[in-house]
């Protein structure tokens, strides 16, 4: 279970909930609300206050490195630092048989691997981001616009894996604009709405 206790995020008042395995928790509210802030924050990439634990184990009182295979997060836009998508996925022979299963899954052609970054579609990177994400059975999916990038018919396909997540009883939580998805999806719900920035006041004469 993934516990956030009074996390502090901007002008946002504080957060305070739980998402069991097995759970989905949809994240909604408008552009610029915090919603990628709150799940960056979660994967312990941006500081904040606050106390966030996955089954009773705190992030604070574990290396970063640690946590983060406990807790993913897969971006809306994601960055790869290598040249091909193989060289940016986990090795040995467990994980290459996930990443086959799931490139089959996928609708991922598997000469894709080896092939330069910068001649992938956006959807064919966003889908094998959510395969690095996967791969190693992280406890804790954070997925930012999951299906933003791809035509209907691999939206489908990307939502069926993370069905088949929650399944394994990971805990899911999911940022995203399309209502759709997070209606067939969520056990739950988190609105944030956008900060009220305070009126400027009107120069004196």
């Amino acid at each position: 279970m993934l516990r956030v206790e009074n996390l502090k995020i901007g002008s946002l008042p504080p957060l305070s909930f739980e998402v069991a395995g097995a759970e989905c928790l949809a994240v909604e509210g408008p552009s610029g609300a915090g919603k990628s802030r709150l799940l960056r924050a979660i994967a312990d990439l941006d500081p904040v206050r606050g106390h966030i634990s996955v089954d009773g184990a705190s992030q604070r009182e574990m290396p970063a490195a640690s946590w983060r295979r406990l807790v993913r997060y897969a971006a809306a836009e994601p960055v790869w630092w290598t040249d091909t998508v193989r060289q940016g996925l986990p090795g040995g022979p467990a994980g290459a048989a996930r990443i086959q299963r799931m490139m089959a899954a996928l609708n991922l052609d598997p000469r894709l691997l080896d092939a330069p970054l910068a001649l992938l579609s956006t959807g064919e990177r966003q889908r094998f981001a959510l395969i690095r994400a996967l791969v190693d059975e992280p406890r804790v999916l954070l997925l930012d616009e999951p299906t933003a990038a791809l035509d209907p018919a691999n939206a489908a396909l990307v939502e069926e894996m993370i069905r088949y997540q929650l399944l394994a009883g990971k805990s899911v939580l999911i940022a995203s604009h399309d209502r759709g998805l997070l209606a067939r999806l969520a056990h739950q719900r988190l609105q944030l709405a956008r900060p009220v920035l305070p009126a400027r006041g009107g120069r004196a004469a």
